[in-house]
């Protein structure tokens, strides 16, 4: 398995607009991130996590060319889901698939309507949606996908578990001890960590790497982090051995 992580920042990015921090106008590549989504390669397919507003963009810098399977999608928000009119090239006369809780697709179903009606204008991307729900396995092709219960706060979010090895977990104030048990053996761990702070629906550093140590995976990586977390590379510096912070473009093998 290949995982290219194609955007590593939370929901205003980073740099954020209108903000002079020195985060922000730091000149080190790592320090910029757009909003959080990777692309993973395993089992002959290519699979898109989150499709968020940056989708275009990063589509550009890190995978240009090349067919895209499916989509899974974490969550409703927007810096997960913005992105999906950007997915027509990759529909290729069919429905693309993509698979979401039920309340996922309502809402997609209300933000592009234009893509569901019977008679859809020549060119719009069309889609067609699987249901998803926590702790019951599926395939697609031959990837086995487990989808986890996550709480984003008081909202209940998914994670996705590919072929028993890779966790992939972002948006998490805490994990079910039903997630938790079900991380633990997988060889890489992906997981949010928003900002040094206390955060009301997101875990901060210090939990996230407690949430690490419990899973204790060969390796981790932390996304989803805002100019509040500091440095690129004062805060790796800083991070256990087996802990990294994840970047825009980084690609590594599972």
């Amino acid at each position: 398995m290949k995982l290219t992580f194609l955007g590593t920042g939370t929901s205003t990015g980073v740099p954020s607009l209108n903000c002079d921090c020195p985060v922000c106008m730091s000149t080190d590549p790592h320090d910029r991130r757009m909003r959080s989504s990777a692309l993973l390669e395993t089992d002959g397919q290519t699979l898109l996590i989150d499709c968020g507003p940056d989708f275009y963009h990063q589509m550009l810098a890190y995978h240009r060319f090349g067919q895209i399977e499916a989509a899974l999608i974490t969550h409703t928000h927007y810096d997960h889901l913005g992105g999906v009119d950007d997915l027509r090239p990759y529909c290729n006369h069919r429905k693309f698939p993509i698979y979401c809780q039920p309340n996922v697709a309502e809402d997609l179903r209300n933000r592009v309507p234009y893509c569901f009606v019977e008679n859809p204008y020549p060119g719009v991307p069309t889609f067609n949606i699987h249901y998803v729900e926590p702790m019951e396995k599926f395939n697609i092709g031959p990837t086995e996908i487990l989808p986890v219960p996550v709480m984003h706060g008081k909202l209940l979010i998914v994670g996705y578990i590919f072929n028993h090895r890779l966790g992939y977990i972002t948006d998490a104030k805490t994990l079910p001890d039903e997630t938790v048990a079900a991380l633990k053996g997988v060889d890489t761990l992906i997981i949010n960590a928003l900002r040094i702070k206390e955060h009301h629906s997101h875990m901060n550093l210090s939990q996230a790497l407690d949430v690490i140590k419990t899973i204790n995976p060969c390796r981790a990586y932390l996304i989803h982090m805002s100019h509040d977390i500091g440095f690129h590379a004062e805060v790796s510096a800083q991070l256990p051995d087996n802990v990294s912070i994840a970047y825009d473009g980084l690609t590594i093998e599972i």
